[in-house]
C-alpha cells in the first residue's frame, strides 16, 4: 500500500562557490576539479524536485569564503521550531554556523541555541518520533548529545561511527518514516555496541549493503512516501518499493566530490 507524503519545509544553499581546495573527509580530493556549472545544475534539479513534490524550499545566501555551505544540513537541527545551532569541528567551516543562526534570526525563529560542544547539525542528528539519533566518532562530540537532549527534551541515542568514509550519521543512516520510527542504515559503519542498539530499537529497518552505502545511498531524504537518494544506489530501489516507498533517483555526482549528496544539501525546518 502506498505511503502518505507529508509536505515539508527545507533550507538549501546553492553551490555558487562550491569547490574542493582542502580535504576534511575521505571523499574530498583537491586534485580532482569540480565542474561548477554541472554542480549548480544538479543542485537545481534537487531543489526543483522538492518543489514539484509540494515541499517548500527556503534559500540561504552562499558566501564566497565558505565553499561547503551547499551542505546545508550541517548548519543546525530544527525540531518543533526550536533551533539547535551547529559548532563545526574544522576551522574551514566555523563561520557557517553563524551564517545559519543569522538566517534563523532573520526569519522569525526565536528559540536559537548556540552550542557549547561540537555538533554538525543534521549531519550527525536524525529525528524520529521517539528519538534523536546522534552520531559521533569523527565530527560531533559525544558531549553534544546531552546538550541536545536538554534543549529539545527528547531522548538522545548515541551512535558510534567507526568507518571514516561514513564520517557523519547522515552518510550511514536515513529516516524513512519519522512518525513510525522507520529507518535504513549500513551496520558496518557503526561500532558493535551501536549496531546492537540499532537492531534492538529498529528491528524492521531496511539494511543497506556495501555497494549502496559506498554510493552514499543512505544520504537520502524521505517525505514519508518519496525517497530522494543518489541514483547510483540501485540496490535500494526495490527494497524501498517493497515497503511502499517511491524511490526518486538523483544525480549529485559533482557534490559527491565534497563528500555529500541529497541529505547533506537539505536541512529540514520542522
Amino acid at each position: 500500500m502506498p505511503r502518505e507524503a507529508t509536505p515539508r519545509r527545507y533550507l538549501m544553499c546553492a553551490p555558487a562557490h562550491f569547490r574542493v581546495t582542502y580535504s576534511i573527509n575521505p571523499w574530498m580530493d583537491p586534485t580532482k576539479p569540480v565542474d561548477l556549472p554541472l554542480a549548480q545544475t544538479q543542485w537545481e534539479d534537487l531543489r526543483d524536485r522538492y518543489r514539484s513534490l509540494g515541499h517548500t524550499v527556503e534559500l540561504l545566501t552562499p558566501r564566497p569564503d565558505l565553499p561547503d555551505m551547499v551542505f546545508a544540513a550541517n548548519g543546525a537541527t530544527v525540531v518543533d521550531g526550536r533551533v539547535l545551532g551547529a559548532r563545526f569541528a574544522y576551522e574551514e567551516r566555523f563561520a557557517e554556523a553563524e551564517a545559519h543562526r543569522d538566517w534563523f534570526r532573520d526569519h522569525g525563529f526565536t528559540e536559537i541555541h548556540e552550542p557549547a560542544h561540537v555538533n554538525e547539525g543534521e549531519g550527525d542528528f536524525a529525528v524520529t518520533s521517539s528519538y534523536l539519533l546522534a552520531g559521533h566518532g569523527f565530527r560531533s562530540s559525544p558531549l553534544s548529545h546531552g546538550e541536545a537532549q536538554e534543549f529539545f527534551g527528547r531522548a538522545v541515542i548515541g551512535l558510534d561511527l567507526v568507518d571514516p568514509r561514513y564520517y557523519h550519521l547522515d552518510t550511514a543512516l536515513s529516516v524513512l518514516d519519522e512518525s513510525a520510527d522507520e529507518i535504513m542504515y549500513y551496520p558496518p559503519a557503526f561500532s558493535p555496541g551501536s549496531r546492537a542498539v540499532l537492531a534492538g530499537l529498529f528491528p524492521d529497518a531496511l539494511i543497506a549493503d556495501e555497494a549502496d552505502a559506498a554510493a552514499l545511498g543512505l544520504n537520502a531524504v524521505s517525505d514519508g512516501r518519496h525517497v530522494l537518494l543518489p541514483q547510483a544506489a540501485t540496490g535500494l530501489f526495490d527494497p524501498l518499493r517493497a515497503r511502499g516507498f517511491e524511490p526518486v533517483p538523483m544525480d549529485l555526482s559533482e557534490l559527491l566530490k565534497g563528500g555529500g549528496s541529497v541529505k547533506c544539501c537539505t536541512q529540514e525546518l520542522r
